[in-house]
């Protein structure tokens, strides 16, 4: 894999082998899918039970309630270049896990949800250049992931509700260069944000690598104006003041003043390739609370490190007097970076009940 592939090289061929595990090829091994066979109790009740092999038998896998469920596991060299995933389950209540080169410490530990930009179990269409969200909850990713030698994928399922789960991993089997980065994910959330502190968006990580991505599931407890606050990087040493601060909130997502459509004085919903941001609807009853989604993709800008880095985000708003208003609301973020090697040392999830939107 020497070459960076777009739509200008698209006819460029390679020595790489294309593979992809789902629950009807669990291992992705050429010629294994579509063997499922239906099982004797179901020999009469199976959709293809006058079909037989080959029709559809094992298009999803039962995900039973507090269990953990294996999507997979890859040896050798490579790189994941999708994956396709949905299911009916709360998705903050579900966790993916992914595992580098046989590290028994998750790259990646997110809700399922957050991880796709859906950080309030609603669906919203997204339409960003490494994360598409389509009709009825289909989640796609499109991070390049790359291993040297294994990647392990799970699923978590914290709820006490039996389900399903519908999935596909695409990969590609081919050799590295030198330099590579391991992909990685990490969730934090503030509920709520002490007083006068900014709320951790990464933390922990010493290394060489860049940081390539934000999500924020904000929940605002005030009335008025919520995102003065500055991102912050503190990067290759920086203690006290960081080397990148940026200017607001929602300018840091690629928007200005306020999310606001000057002409109609509401926030604008908009889903592009680096950026996007949207409001989940409020009733007139319970579901009163202003909650946003918003994510950011450093794809042409990545901000690289040396030795480590440190990401926070403040929470602003505004006193009636003028002055800024420290707010006490719920952050919740992922981070999206790559490193030089797999995480060594994890942020440890919230459990069921710190995880849990109400």
């Amino acid at each position: 894999m020497n070459y960076q592939r777009d739509i200008s090289n698209l006819f460029l061929l390679s020595d790489s082998k294309t593979r992809s595990i789902s629950a009807e090829n669990s291992t992705g091994e050429p010629g294994m899918g579509a063997r499922a066979q239906i099982p004797p109790e179901a020999a009469d009740s199976h959709p293809a039970h006058d079909l037989g092999i080959g029709w559809k038998v094992k298009p999803y896998l039962p995900f039973p309630k507090k269990s953990t469920l294996a999507l997979g596991e890859i040896n050798g060299s490579g790189v994941i270049r999708h994956i396709w995933i949905t299911t009916p389950l709360p998705l903050r209540h579900v966790v993916l896990r992914i595992y580098w080169d046989g590290s028994k410490t998750p790259s990646v530990e997110c809700p399922l949800g957050d991880f796709f930009f859906l950080g309030w179990d609603k669906y919203f269409h997204i339409n960003g250049a490494t994360v598409a969200v389509n009709a009825a909850r289909a989640m796609n990713c499109f991070w390049s992931m790359p291993f040297r030698k294994n990647a392990r994928f799970t699923l978590e399922n914290l709820t006490a509700e039996d389900q399903y789960v519908f999935y596909q991993i695409d990969y590609e089997m081919t050799a590295l260069p030198e330099n590579i980065g391991y992909f990685h994910a990490q969730f934090r959330r503030s509920n709520p944000l002490p007083y006068k502190t900014e709320h951790i968006v990464l933390d922990g990580v010493s290394g060489k690598g860049q940081f390539v991505g934000t999500y924020l599931a904000y929940g605002s407890r005030n009335n008025g104006w919520w995102g003065e606050g500055e991102i912050k990087f503190f990067m290759d040493g920086d203690e006290e003041f960081p080397t990148i601060c940026g200017t607001g909130t929602e300018d840091y997502f690629l928007a200005a003043y306020n999310f606001e459509n000057t002409d109609t004085k509401n926030y604008e919903d908009f889903s592009g390739l680096y950026s996007g941001f949207y409001r989940v609807p409020t009733d007139n009853l319970y579901k009163q609370q202003a909650r946003f989604g918003m994510y950011r993709i450093h794809l042409n800008d990545p901000i690289f490190f040396d030795k480590d880095i440190r990401v926070t985000l403040q929470s602003l708003g505004w006193k009636k007097d003028g002055r800024f208003n420290p707010q006490r609301d719920d952050l919740a973020t992922i981070a999206f970076w790559y490193l030089d090697k797999p995480l060594e040392k994890r942020c440890p999830l919230p459990d069921a009940d710190g995880l849990e939107i109400i």
